[in-house]
C-alpha cells in the first residue's frame, strides 16, 4: 500500500478542489460533466489559467502540459485572443444572421489546406464528425461508416462503438496502420459505407502516425469502393500550417476542425470542397443543418487570433521544446529505473510506461503506473492527461522545459520509490 503514500499527498495539497468535488457531486452526475476531465480520487478546480500555468482552488500553481487536450496551442489567455474576445464581446455576442469574422475564419482555413474550398461551422468536434457523416449519407445513399478501432470522432454513437473497439448497425471497425484490413472491408462491404474517417495521427490512441502509405492507400480504398474519404485533423491541425495532410501529400474529400482553431471557445467545422459543400446552401438545401451558436462571432473573432498567430516558425520552436522534453523524460525514467516509452510527432506525445509504446485506449498494462505517476505530477506542479498525453504551447520556452524536466523526475522518482518498478 506504499502506493498510497502518493494520493495522500494529493489529498493533502488539494484540499479546496476536495470539497469543491463533493459540492459538485450533488449537483452533476459524478461530479463532472467531461469523463476526460476526471480522475482518482477526484480532479481538480481550476480558478485560473495564464500562459502555460493553471492555479487551482488551494493556489497552488502547475505547469499546464496538456492545453486543454491541445486545444490551447497559444496556452491560457493569450492577450491577442483576450483582446479579440472582448472587443467582439463589447459589440454583442451573438444574433440570427452572418458576422464578418467567419468569413475571415473560413479564409484562413482554406489559405492553409489545400483540399479546403469552403467551411460549415459547428460548435465542437463530435458536431462537426456527426455533420461531415450526414454529408456522406446524403452523397452516397449509404448509411455505414468505417474508422479505425480505437479511433477517436467524438461522442456519436456511430464513432463511439468504433472507440471502444467494437463494429455495431452502422459502424464497420479496422486495425489502424493495417491497410490490407482497411481494403478487405471496403472490398467485401463497401456498397453500404458511405465514408472512411481516419486520424493522420490517433490522438486518443496514444499518439500513433499514420505514414503516408497507410493514409493515401485508405483514401484510395475509400474512392474505389464509392465512399468518401474524411480526414479528422481536429488534433493534428497543429503540426504544420497546412495540417498533416500537406505533411503526408494527402488530398481528402472532408476535413475536420476544431480545438485550436477557436481560440478556446466551443468550435467545430468540417471543410472540403464545393460540390460537396453546396449541399448545404439554403437555397437549395439538401442537408438541414443549423444552430443556435454555429459560427458564434465571438469564437470566430477568438479563432482567428489563434489560427494567425500559429506561424511555422512557432511550430518549429514547439516541437523543439518537444524534443528536448522527450528527451530529458527519457533520461528522467532512467535514473529512476523506471521504463519508459513516448510516442511522439511535432508539439504532442504520449507515455508509457513499458519497454515499447502502446496505444492508450482500451487496457493498457501500465494503468496502474500511469494513474500513479499522473497524480505525483501534480503534486510536483505538472498538469498533463491521465492517459499520458502532453501538448506544449508556443508560450512555452527552454527554461520552462527544464523546470518540467526538474518536477517530472522527482514524479518519477516518487512512484519508483512507491511500488514495484516497470523493468
Amino acid at each position: 500500500m506504499q502506493c498510497q503514500v502518493i494520493e495522500a499527498r494529493y489529498r493533502e495539497l488539494t484540499s479546496g478542489s476536495a470539497r469543491a468535488f463533493s459540492e459538485a457531486r450533488r449537483w452533476l452526475p459524478g461530479g463532472s460533466s467531461r469523463q476526460a476531465g476526471y480522475w482518482h480520487p477526484y480532479p481538480l478546480t481550476f480558478v485560473r489559467g495564464e500562459a502555460c500555468y493553471l492555479w487551482d482552488l488551494d493556489g497552488r500553481r502547475y505547469i499546464d502540459l496538456l492545453g486543454n487536450y491541445t486545444a490551447l496551442v497559444h496556452g491560457h489567455a493569450y492577450p491577442p485572443i483576450v483582446a479579440a474576445a472582448r472587443t467582439r464581446v463589447d459589440s454583442g455576442s451573438c444574433w440570427a444572421g452572418n458576422n464578418e469574422e467567419q468569413v475571415q475564419l473560413a479564409r484562413l482555413l482554406v489559405k492553409r489546406v489545400d483540399s479546403v474550398a469552403q467551411v460549415r461551422f459547428t460548435n465542437s468536434g463530435t458536431e462537426a464528425a456527426n455533420l461531415a457523416l450526414m454529408i456522406a449519407r446524403r452523397w452516397t445513399g449509404r448509411d455505414k461508416v468505417l474508422m479505425a478501432r480505437g479511433g477517436y470522432h467524438g461522442s456519436l454513437m456511430e464513432f463511439e462503438t468504433g472507440f471502444g473497439g467494437a463494429t455495431g448497425p452502422l459502424t464497420r471497425i479496422a486495425q489502424y496502420g493495417d491497410l490490407g484490413e482497411f481494403q478487405k472491408v471496403l472490398s467485401e462491404q463497401g456498397n453500404s459505407i458511405a465514408a472512411v474517417f481516419i486520424e493522420p495521427v490517433m490522438g486518443a490512441g496514444g499518439v500513433i502516425p499514420g505514414d503516408a502509405t497507410f493514409i493515401e492507400g485508405v483514401r484510395q480504398a475509400a474512392h474505389s469502393a464509392g465512399a468518401l474519404f474524411v480526414l479528422d485533423e481536429v488534433l493534428t491541425l497543429r503540426l504544420a500550417l497546412g495540417g498533416r495532410q500537406g505533411q503526408l501529400g494527402v488530398i481528402p474529400d472532408l476535413t475536420l476542425f476544431g480545438k485550436m482553431i477557436g481560440g478556446g471557445f466551443p468550435v467545430g467545422a468540417v471543410g472540403g470542397n464545393q460540390e460537396l459543400l453546396k449541399l448545404f446552401n439554403p437555397d437549395q438545401p439538401r442537408i438541414f443543418h443549423t444552430g443556435t451558436f454555429n459560427a458564434n462571432p465571438v469564437t470566430m473573432a477568438a479563432g482567428i487570433a489563434s489560427v494567425e498567430a500559429l506561424t511555422a516558425d512557432r511550430i518549429d520552436q514547439m516541437d523543439v521544446l518537444a524534443e528536448k522534453l522527450k528527451a530529458g523524460l527519457l533520461q528522467a525514467a532512467i535514473k529512476a529505473g523506471l521504463a519508459l516509452s513516448i510516442n511522439h510527432i511535432g508539439s504532442i506525445m504520449n507515455l508509457f510506461f513499458s519497454e515499447s509504446s502502446g496505444t492508450a485506449y482500451g487496457r493498457r498494462d501500465d494503468g496502474e503506473l500511469m494513474a500513479r505517476f499522473h497524480l505525483a505530477a501534480l503534486n510536483h506542479g505538472l498538469f498533463l492527461a491521465p492517459r499520458g498525453l502532453i501538448a506544449l504551447s508556443t508560450v512555452m520556452t527552454e527554461s520552462i522545459i527544464d523546470e518540467v524536466i526538474e518536477r517530472a523526475t522527482d514524479a518519477l522518482l516518487d512512484i519508483a520509490s512507491t511500488g514495484p518498478r516497470a523493468d
